[in-house]
């Protein structure tokens, strides 16, 4: 199967292929922005439509539905709360983070029940808990838990993706104290030809495959996987691309944090002294932890 046309050069869905992935400030005209109410939608030339909402569960702390083209992710966090399983936490003097991760049955074409726990969610949870880890500042809430739920309700590749971006935006809503925010994308490399953002389509073609995590304003790595082998500078062109992709992610999520009105101090007022824990101010483009004074 041909997954870049010979004769005009796209891919499958009709993307460029080759395209560098614009950042902010856009050099040219900027990627097209469409507002309705808490959703925000952005179009780069390369990526596949991103959609993010928060919000979107009532009863929680935290929440975001997050769409990468057709893979739909909701994420929801709880938290931060007093720790349930006191012999899970290693450490009191920081939080306690937990991740569950989950396949909705009607996710896919396959209609097969997904026992719970089982061994690629579990590997999941993981990578994504560890990727939050990285992000939270998780020494201002010691002996407490945050518990972060991620169900994929609709895949169509690059789903691991797309959780790390959910739980990103959930933790955003949820007021967590954070270094930097998390965004994560994947590339890889199919008829000799770098792609950004692959779909089901791409994915299952059994080509190598770079996702990569990153501290976007930090400019650091915080996860790096690869399911296949490649020559190293073939690797490094991936990687770049990869790399592009969640920077893109990273102007999309704060474009998205501004329109639907994440007011941290609010947030802060309302939940950090209940928690009696540090507070945190809002700089130019995230949060920044100071010391809270106020009592309960």
């Amino acid at each position: 199967m041909e997954f870049v046309d010979a004769l005009t050069g796209f891919r499958v869905d009709g993307r460029r292929p080759n395209e560098v992935t614009p950042t902010f400030p856009f050099p040219t005209a900027p990627p097209r922005v469409t507002q309705s109410h808490s959703v925000l939608l952005l179009d780069f030339a390369q990526m596949r439509q991103l959609k993010g909402e928060v919000g979107v569960v009532a009863r929680a702390d935290g929440s975001a539905l997050f769409e990468m083209g057709n893979t739909r992710v909701i994420a929801a966090v709880y938290g931060p709360r007093e720790v349930q399983n006191k012999g899970q936490q290693v450490n009191s003097k920081e939080a306690l983070v937990r991740c569950e991760y989950r396949m909705a049955e009607f996710s896919t074409g396959d209609r097969r029940r997904k026992p719970k726990g089982d061994r690629r969610s579990t590997e999941i949870s993981l990578v994504i808990r560890q990727t939050m880890e990285a992000s939270i500042l998780t020494h201002l809430m010691p002996r407490s838990q945050i518990d972060i739920f991620v169900q994929v309700l609709q895949a169509d590749g690059g789903t691991r993706s797309a959780c790390i971006n959910a739980a990103t935006l959930a933790l955003a809503d949820a007021g967590i104290p954070m270094r930097d925010i998390v965004t994560s994308c994947s590339a890889g490399y199919l008829c000799s030809t770098p792609l950004l953002d692959l779909n089901y389509v791409e994915d299952s073609a059994g080509g190598p495959d770079v996702t990569v995590g990153i501290l976007a304003k930090m400019d650091k790595v915080t996860l790096l996987q690869m399911d296949a082998k490649l020559p190293m500078d073939t690797f490094e062109n991936v990687m770049e691309l990869a790399i592009e992709g969640c920077k893109a992610i990273a102007t999309y999520i704060r474009e998205t944090r501004k329109i639907n009105g994440l007011n941290m101090l609010k947030i802060a007022s309302h939940k950090w002294i209940t928690h009696r824990v540090k507070g945190l101010l809002v700089e130019d483009e995230w949060l920044c932890p100071v010391q809270w004074t106020g009592n309960s």
